[in-house]
């Protein structure tokens, strides 16, 4: 192989394809919050119904190409398995911190995740972050912050210690789950990834859907079953297969960005199907973040092919 071949192998690749996958399942996932709040079920319940629903309809539709094959392998699993705890450790963190400190702080410790991603990129997957991802970080938390101002700074706001430092675990370990599926994508297929993530998912936060069922001693109605449908579907088996395919081919930092525009498109979706006001805060807080999603599209540099997996 000549120069010039190794050359066009390993140059950077703008895949525009990849951006859209990657925030088209944003936009999906940002249906979730409406759903879950027509919904009469704990969103605990909720999570465990969509994840197992995910799986199923992906190892159904997918089980000929075998997708578990090489997953037990032991180099492997043991990744795949830290995957699960990540991504469900994220959510019950998630969960811990909205009771402890409102939905909005919680929210803004959440999605301020790709800050972590920025930093801990070029040691992890030895990706460099580039200074158009600070600019673009920058912009978009502005705007975060903006959308999720009025209740950030409002009355009767509690910042209790525990509930900061869960909240920020929760973002970390979202930030580690993002690290470490860009890794496996050299391993595995995207279809691979997300039965398996889904699965572990579920097992992580049963215990916690089975004790609020229990609690409130209710029983699911057909509302809570449409739902759980339409979020294991569309927000899951469908987002998620298109943001692991998008992680695949996109710098992580870039495709980590691009998650804010889960809080944008929500107020979006509770305004279509709840009724809910859209505010001036978060028509100009969305701006920013969709301006903050451009820059890295149009200024950030493409993925290496042929970069190491983790």
């Amino acid at each position: 192989m000549n120069r010039r071949e190794v050359s066009a192998r390993t140059a950077p690749s703008r895949d525009l394809a990849a951006y859209a996958m990657v925030a088209g399942c944003f936009l999906l996932v940002g249906l979730s919050g409406s759903l879950v709040s027509w919904a009469s079920a704990p969103g605990s319940v909720l999570l465990v119904l969509r994840f197992v629903i995910a799986a199923t309809v992906l190892f159904a539709l997918f089980a000929r190409r075998r997708p578990f094959k090489g997953v037990f392998r032991r180099d492997m699993w043991v990744k795949l398995l830290l995957m699960g705890l990540l991504d469900g450790g994220s959510l019950l963190c998630y969960f811990f911190a909205i009771r402890s400190t409102g939905v909005a702080v919680a929210t803004f410790l959440l999605f301020v995740q790709p800050v972590w991603v920025a930093l801990l990129a070029p040691r992890i997957v030895k990706t460099e972050t580039e200074r158009i991802v600070f600019v673009s970080l920058g912009v978009a938390v502005v705007g975060l912050g903006v959308i999720l101002g009025p209740s950030l700074f409002g009355e009767g706001v509690q910042l209790p210690a525990i509930g900061l430092a869960v909240g920020l675990l929760a973002g970390l370990c979202y930030a580690g789950f993002q690290l470490l599926v860009k890794g496996l994508t050299r391993e595995f297929t995207s279809v691979t990834i997300v039965i398996v993530e889904c699965t572990l998912d579920a097992l992580v936060i049963l215990p916690l859907a089975a004790w609020q069922m229990a609690g409130t001693g209710m029983s699911l109605t057909t509302q809570d079953l449409v739902a759980a449908l339409v979020l294991g579907l569309l927000c899951t088996a469908l987002a998620y297969t298109m943001w692991v395919e998008g992680v695949a081919r996109l710098r992580v930092q870039h495709s980590a960005i691009l998650g804010f525009l889960t809080p944008v498109v929500a107020p979006i979706f509770a305004w279509l199907l709840l009724g809910e006001a859209i505010t001036p805060s978060i028509a100009i807080g969305g701006v920013l973040i969709v301006v903050a999603g451009i820059l890295v599209v149009v200024f950030g540099r493409g993925e290496v092919v042929g970069e190491l997996p983790l």
